[in-house]
């Protein structure tokens, strides 16, 4: 409802000058406040002396504990000298009872990685990446310089549709 700059600007209109709600409302009715927002607000400055959030209100942490947390660490990892032996994270839920999307925030939020499928590809042989070198190396020479940071290429194709009509 109020932005953090609202709330510095009636915390100190309130201290310094003894602004109630009706006079904020008054001052800056472009802003809409709500009578009873600015009262609540008010009555938690006078009550606490600042405008934050009490720390612990708010609904307490259910899936995403510490215990869950490094349980979910020790099965999205493969062990040290058992390769193959970690798990997705619909097993990871279903094995620590917590919905997937807390198994997946856990892994993105708290652990920092990344869950990645691996897929097979061609593997290159030394001829193909020789190759490769010396086509890039040819498209890079066509170009100036000053550009060359600036190249971006897809796996896309534009494709112009040719009609009678649009020859016309």
């Amino acid at each position: 409802m109020f932005s953090d700059e609202d709330k510095v600007l009636i915390k100190n209109l309130y201290l310094l000058k003894n602004y109630g709600p009706a006079k904020l409302m008054s001052e800056f009715s472009e802003k809409n406040w709500k009578r009873c927002g600015l009262e609540n607000l008010l009555k938690k400055l006078r009550e606490t002396g600042t405008t934050d959030r009490k720390k612990g209100s708010g609904m307490p942490r259910s899936a995403r504990t510490e215990d869950n947390v490094s349980s979910v660490e020790e099965l999205v990892l493969s062990q040290e000298g058992q390769p193959q032996t970690h798990r997705s994270i619909r097993q990871i839920s279903r094995e620590i009872c917590i919905p997937k999307s807390s198994a997946l925030r856990i892994v993105h939020d708290d652990l920092s990685l990344k869950c990645v499928k691996k897929r097979r590809a061609q593997e290159l042989t030394q001829s193909n990446r020789a190759v490769r070198l010396q086509r890039a190396k040819k498209l890079l020479q066509m170009f100036p310089d000053d550009k060359v940071d600036f190249i971006w290429f897809t796996d896309e194709k534009v494709f112009s549709v040719f009609t009678e009509e649009s020859a016309k």
